[in-house]
């Protein structure tokens, strides 16, 4: 599954969230009729209290898959409604939920030099110098570039930016990125 987006807070009473979007191709994976498979993380940002009420005595649960019925851009970000959420209280139960679609059925990008994250997760990264440095956890994207999340060998993380100059190779067919650190990365 490839992540693409990620659901914020709620967007007035009606039902509607912001999404956060996690994707290099927003108008591909946005279009109203998708369907996402979600996912609750771990280390939710929001309180894990009771369930709100979508009736009185029935506690909402996030359901597997939720259906897209309409978008807006905002500031960057998306406002959805979503199929069956119908205010403000069950949209707040939706908070960090992350939205999910299939990745086999994606077609490998046409750069050379561009990547589908699902394809760097669990990635070996090595120095230039052969050392073995951790695995490819995660990749952020953020607004200046990026960002390789970087599950260190001897425990912990680390953030590399994804940019040519640090990371020169990344050889999907042998398993491993190679990076070229700035003395004192790893240590921040």
């Amino acid at each position: 599954m490839l992540v693409v987006g990620q659901i914020g807070k709620p967007h007035g009473i009606r039902g509607e969230v912001l999404v956060t979007v996690r994707t290099d191709e927003p108008e591909e994976r946005f279009v109203a009729g998708t369907v996402f498979t979600t996912e609750v993380p771990r280390d939710r940002r929001v309180s894990t209290g009771p369930a709100p009420e979508t009736a009185p005595g029935v506690a909402y649960h996030v359901p597997e898959k939720l259906t897209l019925e309409s978008l807006r851009w905002h500031q960057g970000r998306i406002i959805a409604q979503f199929a069956g959420v119908p205010d403000r209280n069950v949209a707040e139960a939706l908070r960090g939920v992350l939205l999910q679609v299939d990745s086999a059925g994606l077609a490998p990008p046409d750069d050379p030099d561009e990547f589908h994250d699902h394809q760097l997760v669990g990635l070996r990264v090595v120095a230039v110098d052969g050392a073995e440095l951790g695995t490819v956890q995660r990749i952020e994207h953020a607004p200046a570039s990026d960002l390789i999340v970087l599950a260190k060998a001897g425990g912990g993380t680390a953030l590399i930016p994804f940019v040519s100059r640090i990371v020169p190779t990344v050889d999907l067919s042998g398993g491993r990125v190679v990076v070229d650190l700035p003395e004192g990365l790893l240590d921040l």
